[in-house]
């Protein structure tokens, strides 16, 4: 069973968007090596589809991505793709940035850590009533880099300190008036609601939705790898995982 899994879907009309499912539910679809390189193939598969108009980012099992698996990280011998983490995850975080299709979140019970990271580099982000997302790094003396980066590129210095200097979690009321989530629904509606989102970027004129965020990037000279270089450098050196991501 792959770690994420991707597909692409049609309207009745002929429009086309793509799915990726984090494919982990047995560990809530906490991050490995193995899923970031899956994550990274799907997103740049999609993006390399011309059809493609959108991106529906969800978890399996009813959540959307608890963080770094530290059991697997800790795990005895220690897995190959340990060494290579930084550089596979950086991946996965580049071609969500270089991802010129609108990318829509479906958060489901939480997203913590390494998983509120993916959650807010979603362009629209639907949250489930009783959902929560936390960045809780600052609580076990560790950098957020991920996190800080993309909350660079979306928010205020004000949502940020919210969001990071105390590190507690934000349920779908705050994650709302912050301005991380864009619509909060039932539990059961999540993913529903944030498909049909992607139905509609699907049947919009081919290659709009791609012009207007290639407009709201307009502003930006940095490539992905200046701009992840450039916002994680405080998080200082890389260290194995041994405790909450």
């Amino acid at each position: 069973m792959a770690e994420v899994e991707w597909r692409t879907q049609h309207t009745e009309s002929g429009g086309c968007w793509g799915e990726v499912m984090l494919n982990r539910p047995e560990r809530k679809n906490a991050i490995t090596g193995p899923f970031g390189d899956a994550l990274a193939e799907a997103l740049e598969a999609l993006q390399d589809d011309p059809q493609v108009q959108a991106i529906l980012l969800y978890g399996a099992g009813g959540a959307f991505c608890s963080g770094l698996d530290l059991k697997a990280f800790n795990a005895e011998p220690e897995p190959a793709w340990v060494a290579g983490f930084q550089t596979t995850w950086r991946r996965a975080h580049k071609a969500l940035f270089n991802c010129t299709k609108p990318v829509v979140g479906a958060l489901e019970r939480y997203a913590i850590n390494g998983g509120a990271a993916l959650a807010i580099a979603c362009d629209y982000l639907i949250a489930a009533e009783q959902a929560f997302l936390q960045v809780g790094e600052v609580q076990i003396g560790m950098a957020a880099p991920y996190n800080m980066a993309w909350l660079n590129l979306r928010h205020s210095e004000r949502v940020i300190a919210e969001v990071t200097l105390i590190g507690d979690r934000l349920n779908a009321s705050e994650l709302m008036r912050l301005g991380l989530a864009n619509e909060s629904v039932a539990d059961d509606q999540v993913v529903a609601t944030a498909r049909a989102l992607c139905q509609r970027f699907a049947d919009f004129p081919a290659g709009t939705p791609q012009k207007i965020k290639l407009g709201m990037r307009a502003r930006l000279s940095d490539s992905a790898d200046a701009w992840f270089d450039r916002h994680t450098a405080v998080a200082g050196p890389r260290v194995k995982p041994s405790a909450m991501q």
